[in-house]
């Protein structure tokens, strides 16, 4: 009997690449706080995208623009890591959020209190991803690692940008 195709589901496959299944579970975990984190923030700075008004709107707008162009792009980096290293990634919004060390959103701010909530957002990213890196050393996992080394220049960036647009 043919088996359909459409009825697999994602599931831990055994990953042989010199760290330990416990280690890559682990760090699976800290990938999915990772991957919630930035999802939140990025409909959050999709809100202040949408939201911005005032003398800053134009330079606000684009850069926000930016800056969630890139969390779309890194999101799914880091979710296929957790793929890769045997684990599955995150399903729906519910998940995203209940692994978030980010607030999500519940009423419109100004358009400086939504940039001052923003650069407390990327710069808790940022120790977030610290403590990634940290984790990832820790068992050898040099390809995370570095990849989440890259991601907090990213967000140290985007907050001093962000405070400097609205100091």
């Amino acid at each position: 009997m043919a088996h359909s195709s459409m009825q697999t589901v994602a599931k831990e496959v055994p990953v042989e690449t010199g760290v330990d299944r416990k280690d890559r579970r682990e760090l699976a975990k800290m990938l999915t706080k990772i991957v919630g984190s930035s999802h939140v923030l990025y409909a959050k700075v999709r809100g202040v995208h949408w939201n911005v008004v005032g003398p800053a709107f134009y330079s606000l707008h684009n850069m926000t623009e930016e800056h969630y162009e890139d969390l779309n792009t890194a999101i799914d980096d880091m979710a296929e890591r957790i793929r890769a290293i045997g684990f599955t990634a995150p399903t729906g919004l519910s998940e995203m959020m209940e692994n978030s060390s980010i607030k999500d959103q519940t009423k419109l701010l100004s358009t400086e209190d939504m940039v001052k909530e923003l650069v407390e957002d990327h710069e808790k990213m940022a120790r977030l991803l610290r403590d990634g890196v940290a984790a990832a050393e820790d068992v050898d996992d040099v390809k995370t690692a570095d990849m989440l080394t890259e991601r907090i220049g990213v967000h140290e960036e985007a907050a001093w940008m962000l405070r400097a647009t609205i100091s």
